[in-house]
């Protein structure tokens, strides 16, 4: 083994690996992800890669494990620690809001919603996100019933607002109406 190929593989770790995968998904969908493409954009060989994966599934999977633990991880554990439970739906909203990298990838996943790999792994992350909302909507006072009914239709405006701007292409908005329309979310979907 010569030198360079030594620090290449200690400069670059399985996350930063990751990472450019999640960055790919994000810019150009599940597909784009390529080893050769990866390492150019790198800046490496495809040793590096395979110093820390087997095949290009392998680097996949632990690319959208890797998502899938940043929502529960960053943001689902940080809202339930809000002591108050009416503070914690509209803390969520605006913090879910402004995070476009997270937003770019679940946009590529629902494009991808046919590859083996992606499914359950959505299918997890929706059921996850509906039972904390579910939960976050009981916990501010709402019935079972219609706390379910406002978390599928809170999911669901999601998921839609993510098709409309990153699938359907439709023209986007700027800060000031993006931020409006996440305070006409909360006014709407939150109970007073």
């Amino acid at each position: 083994m010569n030198a360079s190929n030594k620090t290449e593989r200690s400069r670059l770790s399985a996350e930063d690996w990751e990472d450019a995968a999640l960055n790919l998904i994000a810019d150009q969908g599940v597909g784009a992800v390529a080893v050769e493409a990866l390492a150019r954009q790198l800046g490496v060989t495809k040793g590096s890669f395979y110093w820390h994966f087997r095949t290009r599934e392998a680097l996949l999977q632990a690319a959208l494990e890797r998502w899938e633990q940043y929502g529960e991880r960053e943001v689902i554990n940080q809202i339930e620690a809000i002591p108050n439970p009416r503070e914690r739906l509209p803390e969520l909203f605006r913090r879910v809001a402004h995070e476009l990298k997270p937003h770019r990838v679940y946009a590529a996943l629902l494009k991808a919603l046919d590859h083996p790999q992606v499914v359950p792994v959505m299918a997890r992350v929706s059921q996850r996100r509906m039972e904390f909302l579910h939960t976050a909507y009981t916990q501010a006072g709402l019935p079972q019933t219609e706390a379910l009914n406002r978390a599928r239709l809170t999911y669901a405006a999601y998921v839609g607002f993510l098709q409309l701007n990153f699938t359907l292409g439709l023209p986007r908005i700027s800060h000031e109406e993006f931020d409006a329309y996440v305070e006409h979310m909360i006014r709407t979907l939150i109970p007073a």
